[in-house]
């Protein structure tokens, strides 16, 4: 039974062949394969205190990842963000600042702010998906490079609507609109003396100028 308990589970996973040779088994060709963890085996390793306390981790196509410390930069301007956003959105519009979104089994990634949308489950129950979001807004300064180059297609594939992804290092705004399956259709770069408003949002108006120089709360 052991036997065919062993052939069974190498033929299943087809991760190599496996021969017997006067009492001896042979397995041959077996291939390491890294584990996609769910959002229940994240929430699982949480609770059994595998992160240590304080440590940023998301959890992004399975694959647990940890997040630097936040700076006093990138801070302040999602405190600014969020107080721009809280006072101006419309009545029902909510402002989530650094909590998760479920996009899929695989992937559960906090976004420094999302402006999300009314819905007949609360938010309580369940966290947002993508389509719950109008607007999902990354800060960033060390992390840039991941922002661009994981998490935004990421956001795309799983439908959110628009990303602004703040790049306060250089002191530029980068929209993404439209997702698809390969990434955002629509990639815009506005002057900073222009006024951006989220598509879903046309009268949630930005004044870029004033934002970038702290004062647009």
């Amino acid at each position: 039974m052991l036997w065919e308990g062993l052939v069974g589970a190498l033929r299943g996973g087809e991760v190599g062949t496996v021969s017997k040779d006067e009492g001896r088994v042979e397995v041959s060709a077996l291939q390491p394969r890294p584990h996609r963890f769910t959002v229940e085996e994240y929430y699982r390793m949480g609770e059994a205190g595998v992160f240590s306390p304080g440590q940023r981790v998301e959890l992004v196509e399975g694959e647990v990842v940890e997040m630097p410390p936040i700076g006093s930069s990138h801070a302040a301007w999602v405190d600014n963000l969020t107080m721009l956003f809280a006072r101006n959105v419309p009545a029902g519009v909510k402002v989530r600042v650094q909590n998760p979104l479920r996009l899929s089994d695989h992937s559960e990634p906090q976004p420094d702010l999302a402006l999300l949308r009314p819905r007949e489950r609360p938010y309580a129950e369940a966290h947002p998906s993508g389509p719950d979001t109008l607007l999902v807004v990354e800060v960033a300064d060390t992390s840039l490079g991941y922002d661009r180059e994981v998490k935004i297609p990421l956001y795309a594939r799983r439908g959110v609507p628009e990303v602004w992804l703040f790049d306060i290092g250089n002191g530029a705004l980068e929209i993404f609109r439209e997702p698809s399956a390969d990434g955002y259709r629509v990639h815009l770069r506005p002057a900073l003396d222009q006024v951006a408003a989220p598509a879903a949002l046309p009268d949630l108006k930005v004044d870029l100028a004033s934002l970038f120089a702290g004062d647009a709360s």
